[in-house]
């Protein structure tokens, strides 16, 4: 009983925590299999979008203090609505002008998708320094979302819930566009046969513009979920990247609910050995990534492919 209770705490931990992983990993995964192109640059717009949401949430006093005064006057749960709205927004054209730049890289070889994405990667994190500077920053936080609350005879974060339940809900609402909407299935089927999909008379190219603002919007909403966990830094972005690849290769390339389950093992297995062995809580998604693929090279929901026939 007593393991049970010390327990608790943790595996909730890394279940709300696994839960934001994959909102990044299917931002990036949508990325990856409609455009066919890793996204290095996916990180820094995580980033991006904590940023454009601090800036919402707390303006500074600057070109307009009279307006800016007004509105830090208003309600921070209002607020904090209005950011969570307009910065996937902000992140999303970023992430537009960035795959129009990336056009003149289709068709040829991959290397060069990769080289300037990660120069778009270097980029932004450099402009997020110019502009709010090195030192890290905190998402100020409405009062009900604050503080913490008692579970079962324990304390928890009432933050950790709340994010919890918007990972939840976000996920929900891209599976039900995914599997509902005419776009969702235009996505998917990109995603299958993008050939296929041209010559049924689907603008790809347009489809792939909308694709890569709905994966950077993502990671953006992502970013700001996160922010009052992790903090806002401007390479934070590297925090978020490298377990959204590992999750995407761990859950099956292409699987939305692969994904979705892989990140909450990554989010468990680092929360529990961060608790009893902390120097090992990053090392341990990697084991977790090594012990699945030795059995099971395609990740957990990983389909059969011809050249294994």
């Amino acid at each position: 009983m007593d393991l049970f209770v010390n327990l608790t705490p943790h595996l909730l931990n890394g279940v709300s925590l696994g839960l934001m992983f994959a909102l990044i990993a299917l931002g990036f995964m949508l990325i990856v299999g409609v455009m066919e192109v890793i996204n290095l640059a996916h990180g820094s717009l995580f980033a991006l979008g904590a940023y454009f949401a601090l800036v919402v949430i707390a303006p500074p006093l600057g070109l307009f203090p009279e307006i800016t005064g007004w509105y830090l006057a208003q309600p921070i749960g209002a607020r904090y609505l209005i950011g969570f709205v307009l910065a996937p927004i902000g992140v999303a054209l970023v992430g537009m002008a960035l795959e129009l730049a990336m056009r003149r890289t289709y068709g040829k070889d991959p290397l060069y998708g990769l080289l300037l994405t990660f120069g778009a990667a270097l980029v932004i994190e450099e402009v997020i320094r110019l502009t709010w500077g090195s030192t890290e920053k905190q998402l100020p936080l409405p009062p009900d979302l604050s503080g913490a609350m008692l579970i079962g005879g324990f304390i928890y974060s009432k933050y950790r819930l709340y994010a919890a339940g918007a990972s939840v809900a976000l996920i929900l609402l891209l599976y039900l566009f995914l599997e509902k909407t005419p776009y969702g299935a235009m996505i998917k089927a990109g995603a299958h046969d993008s050939e296929m999909v041209r010559a049924l008379g689907i603008n790809l190219t347009r489809l792939r513009l909308y694709v890569f603002a709905l994966g950077t919007a993502l990671a953006a909403l992502a970013g700001i979920v996160l922010a009052p966990i992790w903090g806002i830094r401007p390479h934070v972005g590297v925090d978020a990247v490298v377990p959204a690849f590992l999750i995407i290769v761990l859950g099956g390339v292409g699987s939305f609910w692969g994904a979705v389950i892989a990140g909450v093992l990554v989010g468990i297995a680092v929360s529990l050995t961060g608790a009893y062995a902390s120097e090992w809580s990053l090392m341990s998604m990697y084991l977790l990534l090594i012990a699945v693929v030795t059995f099971r090279a395609r990740g957990l929901f990983g389909r059969r492919t011809a050249l294994e026939n």
